[in-house]
């Protein structure tokens, strides 16, 4: 005959606390999850302080691309040789390998101007991953 060990923990109260540690582990995952980005709290700003010299009309950075930053619209309309921002995909968007130092150094942006903080450019990357909201 097979000896059994009895179980010390009655069934029930292991679903129970299976059961709590699913939910326990599902709040943890929502309260982990990233702050959402703000466009004209924190993208607008960065970009404005930093971009806007030379991205505007008249300027050397829209004359040479055609990429306006004064607003949501014009950086999502892009430059005239297409999109720099790609929704959700900050790894392929090229305002991310711009600031990021990921293209060559010839066009890195901000171009003779100290690099953006890692802070700026974690906002911009977190910003695009959110799908580049105007919120």
């Amino acid at each position: 005959m097979e000896s059994k060990t009895p179980n010390p923990m009655p069934s029930a109260l292991r679903l129970g606390l299976a059961a709590a540690g699913l939910m326990l582990a599902g709040a943890t995952m929502v309260g982990c999850s990233d702050p959402v980005v703000s466009f004209s709290a924190q993208v607008q700003p960065i970009l404005d302080n930093r971009c806007v010299e030379c991205h505007t009309p008249g300027e050397r950075g829209y004359e040479e691309s055609g990429l306006e930053l004064a607003s949501y619209e014009s950086l999502m309309k892009g430059t005239r040789y297409g999109p720099v921002v790609e929704p959700g995909e900050p790894l392929i968007s090229v305002l991310n390998q711009l600031v990021e130092g990921r293209a060559d150094p010839s066009i890195s942006m901000p171009h003779e101007r100290h690099p953006l903080p890692a802070s700026e450019i974690a906002l911009l990357r977190d910003w695009v991953a959110q799908g580049a909201k105007d919120n």
